[in-house]
């Protein structure tokens, strides 16, 4: 969603404020603005299009110089994204400026009740609503900008991270955050405030997050002060050091951020396991289930909660827990969960999975299920994001930053914590046989070596998207655990090439997406040697006898499908539960090339965001 960045200290502003919308750009936007402050005038510029259009545009614009300012990448909700809609916004007298991520439901309400004040409005936009409104409350009732906007954010009703600026306090800036992430970064005589800590990592590690419905009023030379929105007590801050590095938010090398993370799973997958996996010992130690591994070992029922990639990799879990631990398991969808008055008992175990900690609905899911007395288990990849603090516990992937829009990394690093918690509880229940369970740990810590071999086909993986690459639509098939992965394949390929593809279990092509195939329509199908293989044979042959073209993702060696596939792609051999980890990474290539060959924004692909933390 929107991106928001700030700073007040001695440095210049343009350049901070600049650079760290260039980081945030992942989030996914459509246009830009920045408002820039020189102890004389506020001076804002605004534009629809990228960072480099705002860039190229305040060059002629406006003078850059000043020492307090205020950045903001949009993703439209109120109002078409042109350049009047852009962030910032000014109130009427021009004394305050906003940037603000998320929605404010009851705004046309509070419009009609400004307007018959007096106010007018320039933007379609709900957060010169509440610029407006913080006003009106300020001069009112003759309250400093603080109170003020505390008074106003009590009077709305919707989700928020917000900067407020008041030209006559111009030492101070005001942030609060509802369901939007809000970071405050603090060095010497210095603030930085962001969505999160990318655009500021090189000047300060100190960082405060705020959390839900808290406010804190930054100004040079004083402590930052946070306060509840609610009630105005005072909130003793946390201020944590970042484990967070330049390298890591920058492309290394690589020409898109995407590549790079497809790269790095060999690497944040050993992360991800390193310490927790002990297989010359037969352990496995996760700090956040030790002190509750009776309430999964004694749950009758775990429901997984997600959406987009992170709901593909809880349906691989689903697989995981119910094989290995013998527990029944849901997978749920957080943005139907939450609206469908599901049941949740008590010896419920919920476990909640986001890359970014962040997700809107699956926050409200969490929320839900706790008020049921559910346990909540997090999994997320964010250290001190929203659902890891509101989670009763929980394990983070270590999967470093995620740029690139499309998620690569943070799936198969949460597909590792899951399999590490699936086989924990089944080493717990005692429904894993002791030779399986070490023959298990084993080859888990063999996997990153394994995703290393199936990075070695990305070549032959170009060639094969050479020929596909003006495709209009693909079917991805597969079976068991890697029906999911079929999914997420359909999924990658849609997000960053546009083009219309769906994910199937290979058997249900027969119950109506087989009317689609003709020698046009490329299928993919993942027949690893493990896991209903004849089965899949007998699929391929199917689709072979109506003259689609077929793409088999293969166990290394294999030459049953080589003689019925047009493209074989394989992958090593490895036990049936760990394909998808294996499985996934051709699938990420070939969508990958594909859209870089047909010319699309690989990391920024149209209209998405890479956090959704409004509805």
């Amino acid at each position: 969603m929107c991106g928001i960045v700030g700073y007040i200290g001695h440095r210049e502003a343009y350049p901070i404020i600049l650079k760290g919308l260039k980081r945030l750009e992942y989030r996914g936007y459509d246009s830009a603005g920045v408002m820039l402050y020189d102890n004389a005038e506020i001076k804002i510029c605004k534009t629809k299009g990228k960072v480099i259009d705002l860039e190229q545009k305040a060059q002629t614009s406006i003078d850059t110089g000043g020492k307090i300012g205020l950045g903001h990448t949009r993703w439209a909700t109120h109002g078409v994204p042109n350049d009047v809609n852009s962030h910032p916004h000014a109130s009427n007298s021009g004394n305050l400026v906003i940037i603000h991520n998320g929605i404010i439901e009851n705004y046309d309400a509070i419009k009609k009740t400004l307007i018959k004040r007096g106010y007018h409005f320039q933007s379609d936009t709900d957060t010169e609503v509440l610029v407006n409104l913080i006003e009106e409350i300020k001069t009112n009732q003759n309250l400093k900008l603080g109170k003020a906007v505390q008074v106003a954010l009590n009077q709305v009703v919707g989700a928020y991270a917000i900067a407020v600026f008041d030209k006559q306090k111009p030492d101070e800036i005001v942030v609060a955050r509802l369901g939007s992430p809000l970071a405050i970064g603090i060095g010497e005589n210095e603030f930085f405030i962001a969505s999160d800590a990318s655009p500021f990592i090189e000047y300060t590690n100190n960082a405060l997050y705020l959390e839900d419905e808290e406010m804190a009023v930054i100004r040079l030379g004083k402590e930052v002060k946070v306060r509840k929105i609610a009630d105005d007590s005072l909130v003793t801050p946390y201020i944590q050091e970042l484990q967070l590095s330049l390298d890591q938010i920058e492309k290394g090398g690589y020409p898109h951020f995407m590549l790079k993370e497809i790269y790095e799973q060999p690497a944040v997958i050993t992360d991800t396991y390193r310490g927790r996996l002990l297989p010359n010992q037969g352990i496995i130690k996760m700090s956040g289930m030790e002190d509750h591994l009776q309430k999964f070992t004694n749950a009758k029922r775990i429901i997984i909660i997600g959406c987009g990639t992170s709901w593909h990799a809880g349906l691989v879990a689903e697989y995981l827990f119910e094989d290995f631990a013998r527990i029944p398991v849901e997978v749920e969808y957080a943005s139907e969960f939450r609206y469908r008055n599901p049941v949740i008992l008590k010896d419920d175990v919920v476990i909640a999975i986001s890359q970014s900690g962040e997700t809107a609905d699956t926050l409200a899911a969490i929320k839900l299920a706790k008020q049921h007395g559910a346990f909540v288990y997090g999994v997320c990849n964010v250290v001190g994001s929203s659902i890891a603090r509101e989670s009763d516990s929980g394990s983070y992937t270590h999967a470093g930053p995620e740029i690139g829009v499309a998620s690569t990394k943070a799936f198969t690093t949460q597909i590792t914590v899951l399999t590490l918690m699936a086989l924990r509880i089944a080493k717990a229940n005692g429904k894993m046989s002791e030779s399986d369970y070490h023959l298990h740990l084993q080859e888990l810590e063999r996997i990153p070596a394994k995703v290393e071999q199936a990075l070695s086909q990305n070549e032959h993986i170009a060639e094969v998207a050479e020929i596909y690459k003006n495709a209009t639509n693909f079917l991805y098939l597969g079976r068991g655990f890697n029906f999911p992965v079929a999914l997420e394949g359909a999924l990658k390929l849609k997000e960053i090439s546009y083009i219309h593809a769906e994910g199937y279990p290979a058997a249900e092509m027969k119950h109506g997406p087989i009317a689609l195939i003709d020698e046009q329509m490329p299928v993919v199908v993942i027949a690893t040697k493990h896991g209903h293989y004849e089965k899949v044979i007998s699929n391929i042959q199917e689709i072979k006898s109506r003259k689609a073209k077929i793409i088999g993702v293969v166990t290394q060696g294999d030459q049953h499908v080589r003689t019925l596939a047009d493209h074989v792609i394989e992958v090593p051999e490895t036990l049936e539960a760990f394909t998808p980890l294996l499985t996934t990474i051709p699938l990420q290539l070939l969508s990958y090339h594909i859209a870089v060959l047909r010319g699309c924004n690989v990391d920024q692909p149209r209209n998405l965001a890479k956090s959704v933390t409004v509805e």
